[in-house]
């Protein structure tokens, strides 16, 4: 008789503070009966970035009415819940631990099992939630705080081929559109200017593409794209809409280019791995740019493997694939006691060594 399982999740490792259910039964694709998101971007908008002590603090006052209304449009009460999964890091340690406290109220107060999830695992984990796809699979995660090459060989074992050494490139999104007087978050506000930009406008580099391995840096590329800026200012007096419209095309290609040059070479280590149905998936904030999953797709069909990306309301941060990570640990017997900790890092591979760096949502694992 096939089992079904339904798991509540709860997200707060950045500036969102969500809350999702998600129900799989044996043999069957599994349901997101809800996926509610509060986002924070209005409370950090004066300050040009995610200020972590208003993070924490919005996070206490929307848990509680994120995880309501998931439930509510669930139609599902707790008592319908078989176990509560929660982000238990990598992240700002204050909204990790919010979500914490929160599902450790929950998980007591109703009697459920309590699962901590890594929140890498959650983007890494989305392509089976979204596309059944089956170990092992390459993944690219790709956001504002993290950016790393996986082998995802089972819902448990992770192995980290590559990844950035410094600013990941949603943070460098981000930066770049407040040095040429673009709104935040940065990503979206690139790619939409990009488009009425020429992208050979300036001649950006693409860093590390003269280095062996799947490593990437973008930190030089965001300074790069400063230099071009203050250039501008200093011969034209200021910036146009057109200059933004070309620094963003130019920048946007950049990355691209060396996000394709790199998950080319992750490609062919995977594929030494033979995998029976190889496929490569990408998952994270960044992932939303169709440029770059325009390249991503390209390359996978060129090589003749699957490629998966997740609807754009999963590629952002959301609770939906922790508790869709939490029902994989949970189907493996793999349950939290209230002695949870919260933890501002926590590496997918902890075979391999630590990443350099700390991008500001959340430290490089």
């Amino acid at each position: 008789m096939a089992k079904t399982l339904t798991i509540l999740g709860i997200e707060s490792s950045c500036d969102d503070t969500a809350a999702a259910v998600v129900r799989h039964t044996d043999g069957q694709p599994p349901e997101i009966l809800s996926n509610e998101v509060f986002g924070q971007t209005d409370l950090h908008a004066d300050f040009g970035g995610v200020v972590p002590e208003i993070a924490a603090r919005a996070h206490a006052e929307k848990l509680d009415v994120m995880v309501e209304a998931a439930l509510a449009t669930s139609t599902l009460s707790l008592a319908d819940i078989d176990a509560i999964a929660v982000t238990a890091g990598p992240g700002l340690i204050g909204g990790v631990m919010s979500g914490v406290m929160c599902a450790k109220g929950l998980a007591a107060g109703a009697g459920k099992p309590l699962i901590g999830v890594n929140h890498l695992a959650g983007h890494a984990l989305t392509p089976r939630l979204t596309d059944q796809l089956e170990f092992p699979y390459l993944m690219l995660l790709v956001s504002g705080g993290h950016c790393q090459f996986l082998i995802a060989h089972s819902a448990t074992k992770f192995q980290r081929l590559g990844g950035t050494i410094d600013d990941a490139p949603g943070e460098a999104f981000d930066k770049v559109a407040k040095l040429i007087g673009l709104p935040q978050p940065g990503g979206p506000s690139i790619e939409h200017a990009a488009k009425s930009g020429d992208a050979k406008s300036h001649k950006l580099p693409r860093p590390m593409l003269d280095r062996d391995g799947c490593d990437m840096s973008f930190s030089g590329l965001k300074t790069a794209a400063l230099r071009a800026r203050d250039a501008l200012v200093g011969a034209q007096g200021g910036l146009h809409p057109q200059d933004q419209a070309n620094l963003s095309a130019s920048f946007q290609a950049a990355v691209t280019d060396v996000l394709a040059e790199k998950t080319r070479r992750a490609l062919a280590l995977y594929l030494e791995l033979e995998p029976k149905a190889p496929a490569i998936a990408v998952a994270g904030g960044v992932a939303a740019n169709q440029t770059i999953r325009a390249s991503l797709q390209a390359l996978a069909t060129d090589h003749g493997v699957r490629f998966t990306a997740p609807p754009l309301k999963l590629c952002t941060d959301n609770a939906a694939m922790i508790a869709w990570a939490g029902m994989e640990r949970f189907r493996l017997g793999l349950i939290d006691d209230l002695a949870l900790a919260a933890r501002p890092r926590w590496p997918l591979d902890t075979a391999a060594p630590a990443m350099l760096g700390s991008g500001k949502k959340g430290a490089k694992a």
